[in-house]
């Protein structure tokens, strides 16, 4: 073939080419499969160029997220100008009417539109200032004034963060029949010998990893507040702290390693190294039942890792058995091996992967093809959004009836369509990636526990690719494991709708005198079921 398409390619004339009709066809097919190569090479050519023009003037995720933020930053300019001027006005127009003479009528002020405000947040506690009331009737000067009713103007308040320090009196008693001196013991710190109150640990612990504030800009916020805490005292604190809680973030693994069905992800993270940083992974395990119905409680777990090898995949899932949603990393294969001990893990794919490698397609070069792959994986997530939160059963019967023959046309449609193609193509790849795991992205016809995509992990580590540009690195690969538990335990308690700072203030607070047997009491979907039964108890009392 390749002699022939050599031959084909240096014929200058008629006369040059064979007479036999089948070297004349073998030679066309030869033409035509080089035509398409080539026409693949440009393609993908012209994709790199647009990838790279897009990278550069597109509206990326981060350069929509500056754009909103100058935005929001005119919309504010905006505002505070309307409300000077208003504000300018009425002064102005009331220093005039100050002026006027007696019975002359000032010319009304100008209406303001003020949009509607919804109500103060009920659960702030009030604290009433009354006014003082005229003694006498302003008309007539009688002192004979009853109380009509009142009027009720809400300001919203913000108290700042007040510092104080406890002191923990122990008195000493002696006994006069024996002598004997008692005295109470020593309250439990959450730190061993530590000086930092739980709440003060709580909120330097969300503060560097929830709102992903380092420890230094911590310290200068409370040197202004007139509280002078190294960085390396707070340091200790946070290495001690993570020690302390350990045994919530093993209660959290063992609850989401006996999950159904797991979504996986990682992300990189920026690790600090002799002289340059290293890219280190930061690994998601999310256990989340409750698009199938489940009523176990939603975790996030995190792992740090070095490096992606698929040995920490594997490491992390050694005693896993179920369903494991992930992308297609390679590095996860050793875990869908036939025969793995301790038992099987089947592997389902994420639709909204091979719909994004399309949508890219679509967007950038406007290919009918991939345009209509996006409109029939749309299809798809139209159906999950209907069914979501029903039962596994409900959702099987649902897939059946109306996803699986989208599926099956879909099938047909995309072989089709790859044979008119060249396999260096782009579109093609993005066939190709599709058809390479077909079988895990058919799993979820098959069972109503799987879903389509592995947004669940990917809104995990969310916060972390966004946060990682302010703490910029990891201080070591220690740094990353003790940052992983944190994570755990924050994101999990976001999970379970529980505010992560005062869950983390009260379970410092009691975790050293809490009984091990006991330490589910103090997971945060358990936490939150007791404070919200205690409510309920005073709320009837």
């Amino acid at each position: 073939m390749r002699e022939a398409a050599i031959v084909l390619h240096m014929a200058s004339d008629a006369t040059e080419l064979p007479d036999d009709i089948t070297a004349l066809k073998a030679l066309l097919i030869v033409a035509n499969k080089r035509t398409r190569d080539l026409d693949a090479e440009v393609e993908n050519l012209k994709l790199t160029i647009a990838k790279l023009q897009h990278d550069k003037f597109g509206n990326s995720s981060e350069r929509t997220s500056v754009l909103m933020d100058q935005l929001e930053l005119q919309l504010d300019e905006l505002v505070a100008r309307r409300a000077e001027e208003t504000a300018s006005d009425e002064i102005t127009a009331a220093a005039a009417a100050a002026q006027l003479p007696d019975g002359t009528a000032a010319e009304p002020p100008k209406v303001r539109n003020i949009p509607a405000r919804r109500p103060l947040p009920a659960h702030l506690p009030r604290e009433r200032v009354i006014v003082p009331a005229p003694t006498t009737c302003q008309c007539c000067g009688s002192s004979a004034l009853r109380k009509l009713g009142e009027d009720v103007t809400e300001t919203l308040e913000r108290v700042p963060a007040r510092w104080k320090v406890v002191q923990y009196v122990r008195e000493k008693l002696t006994c006069r029949a024996c002598e004997t001196i008692t005295q109470p013991p020593a309250p439990s710190h959450p730190i061993a010998r530590g000086r930092a109150g739980p709440v003060l640990l709580a909120e330097v612990l969300f503060n560097k990893y929830g709102a992903h504030l380092p420890l230094n800009r911590q310290s200068q916020i409370f040197a202004r507040e007139g509280v002078a805490l190294d960085v390396s005292t707070m340091a200790d604190w946070v290495g001690a702290a993570a020690a302390t809680l350990m045994p919530l973030r093993d209660a959290i693994e063992k609850h989401a390693h006996a999950a159904e069905r797991l979504h996986v992800d990682d992300t990189t993270v920026p690790v600090l190294a002799k002289g340059q940083c290293r890219a280190g992974r930061l690994w998601t395990h999310v256990r989340d039942d409750r698009p199938f119905g489940g009523k176990a409680a939603p975790v996030a777990m995190f792992y740090y890792s070095p490096t992606r090898e698929g040995e920490h995949a594997e490491r992390q899932l050694a005693a896993y058995t179920g369903i494991c949603q992930a992308d297609a990393y390679s590095g996860f294969n050793g875990l869908f091996v036939d025969g793995r001990k301790p038992g099987p893990i089947i592997e389902a794919a994420c639709w909204a992967h091979s719909r994004r490698k399309f949508f890219e397609l679509a967007r950038l070069r406007k290919m009918p093809i991939a345009i209509e792959a996006v409109v029939r994986i749309d299809a798809l997530f139209a159906i999950e959004r209907e069914i979501n939160g029903k039962t596994a059963a409900e959702r099987l019967a649902a897939r059946r009836a109306r996803s699986k023959p989208l599926v099956d046309d879909f099938e047909q449609w995309l072989r089709g369509e790859r044979k008119k193609l060249s396999p260096k193509g782009s579109l093609a790849k993005a066939i190709g990636y599709t058809f390479n795991h077909w079988k895990a992205f058919s799993h979820f016809l098959d069972d109503g526990r799987i879903c389509l995509s592995n947004n669940a992990a990917e809104r995990s580590i969310r916060g972390i690719a966004v946060g990682r540009r302010n703490w910029t690195f990891c201080g070591s690969d220690a740094g990353g494991h003790r940052a992983a538990i944190m994570f755990t335990l924050i994101e999990t308690a976001k999970l379970s709708d529980v505010d992560p700072k005062a869950w983390l203030a009260d379970v410092l607070a009691r975790i050293a005198d809490h009984p091990m047997q006991r330490l589910d009491e103090l997971l945060p979907w358990t936490w939150k079921a007791a404070r919200n039964a205690a409510a309920t108890l005073r709320a009837v009392a």
